[in-house]
């Protein structure tokens, strides 16, 4: 699966609507209808903002998609199969129209809707989803540097550190890297004080 490193604006004009696409990474359900909130708010003056989502969560895959007064079935609907047939999660899709006095007719608005995410989409970097683990770690300062350099060879991803008596960091590890990384840790290839898993998730890649 895969995502992308947003946000990415793209817009197109057609029989003089402008449609404007926002796209977003997201991580929760609750974070895309919140960014769907916030877009509507910023445009508040426009006829229509349609969005579509895809998000991994519970190690499901929730979609949804929202017309927003265009015809069923022209604007979200089109605008999320294009999420599904590139394979995207954790992705919110909003397309903001303002109506530039010409009907496009259904057709039209489909074509225009699912070009302008198109567009969009294209304009993003991309990142890959996958299934890993996340880590809690304790160290001593003296080895921070070192645990950084060893993420970043082993695509190990430093999300959180505390800086307390010793330092804790939170990594995501992708699956295929655990065994690896608990080896080099038990063999002191790596000087960790205390380590434990806290849960399993998608991660970034």
């Amino acid at each position: 699966m895969i995502t992308i490193k947003g946000p990415i604006q793209s817009e197109i004009v057609e029989k003089k609507s402008k449609f404007i696409a926002n796209i977003y990474y997201v991580e929760s359900i609750d974070e895309a209808e919140d960014k769907i909130k916030e877009v509507k708010k910023k445009y508040h003056d426009a006829r229509h903002n349609c969005s579509c989502y895809r998000v991994l969560e519970e190690g499901k895959i929730v979609e949804k998609s929202s017309d927003d007064g265009e015809p069923s079935g022209t604007a979200g609907g089109p605008m999320l199969n294009i999420l599904q047939k590139k394979e995207l999660v954790n992705i919110v899709v909003i397309v903001t129209r303002y109506f530039g006095g010409i009907l496009l007719g259904t057709g039209g608005l489909v074509r225009a809707y699912s070009d302008v995410t198109q567009k969009a989409i294209e304009e993003a970097e991309k990142m890959s989803v996958i299934l890993g683990k996340e880590y809690e770690v304790k160290l001593n300062y003296s080895e921070l540097e070192k645990l950084k350099y060893y993420a970043k060879l082993n695509d190990i991803n430093i999300v959180n550190s505390k800086f307390e008596n010793e330092i804790i960091c939170y990594l995501q590890i992708p699956n295929e890297k655990i065994s690896s990384f608990i080896d080099d840790i038990e063999k002191k290839n790596l000087n960790i004080l205390e380590y434990k898993e806290i849960c399993e998730k998608y991660i970034l890649s």
